[in-house]
Formats: C-alpha cells, sequence, structure tokens
C-alpha cells in the first residue's frame, strides 16, 4: 500500500486555447516538478530507516487539474505515520523469545512493547516545502 501526499496545479488548456495560455500553464508545471521534487527530498531526509529509499513521487492528472504526488512504498510505513500501541509481545511456536541487546542474547517468555509514537514525516515534508 503506498501513501502519498499532493500538490495541486490548475487543469490543462483546452486545444483551442492561445499560446499564451499554454505558456502559463506549461510555466505552472514546471513549478508543480520543482515543488514536488523538493518535497521529496525533504521526506527522505526525514524518513528513518530504509524509508528513504522507497519514497518516489510522479505527476498525473486529477479531477482538478494536475497534481504531484509523493508517495513512500515501504511495508512499515503505516505504522510510522500513525504510530503504534502498547503491546504485549508473546512467542507463538516456541517456548521463548530470543532477541539481542547490548551485544548479549536475551530470552524472554513474554515483552511489554511500549508502542511507538507517531511520525508523519510526508505531511512534515509538506509543510517545511512550501
Amino acid at each position: 500500500m503506498a501513501w502519498a501526499v499532493s500538490l495541486m496545479c490548475s487543469r490543462r488548456p483546452r486545444w483551442g486555447a492561445s499560446a499564451r495560455q499554454f505558456l502559463r500553464w506549461a510555466m505552472r508545471e514546471r513549478r508543480l516538478v520543482a515543488h514536488t521534487s523538493r518535497v521529496t527530498n525533504i521526506a527522505r531526509s526525514l524518513a528513518p530507516g530504509s524509508m528513504p529509499a522507497y519514497i518516489g513521487w510522479h505527476i498525473e492528472e486529477g479531477p482538478r487539474g494536475l497534481q504531484g504526488a509523493v508517495t513512500c512504498n515501504h511495508p512499515a510505513t503505516r505504522y510510522v505515520l500513525e504510530g503504534t500501541r502498547p503491546q504485549i509481545i508473546r512467542p507463538r511456536r516456541a517456548k521463548a523469545l530470543r532477541f539481542e541487546v547490548d551485544g548479549g542474547m536475551v530470552y524472554s517468555s513474554i515483552v511489554h512493547h511500549p508502542g511507538t509514537r507517531a511520525n508523519n514525516f510526508l505531511g512534515n515534508a509538506l509543510r517545511l516545502g512550501r
């Protein structure tokens, strides 16, 4: 699932329009491309872990004209953007959970995960890119 933020531009002029209208629209489109690219670079700098590699952008025709979309296709994007609640983790098929802490192996039959705070890096990038 992709998560996206969008930037808007006006509708493309009809084919009978003047050259001036097409030129204005082309200049708006160029600004939209530059703005979308800038927001994407900011989002990549704010994204945690390996998420910057999954962030991309594209320009598409929307209901009210062109829009630039910044997307993140990382599998954990939802959990980073919305955060997670505290939860108890128990082993499913084994007697204990095994994980590493400070270079040593730890075994536990239950773990109380504190949850994670939301990190809306896409929204923050959109605000910082204006």
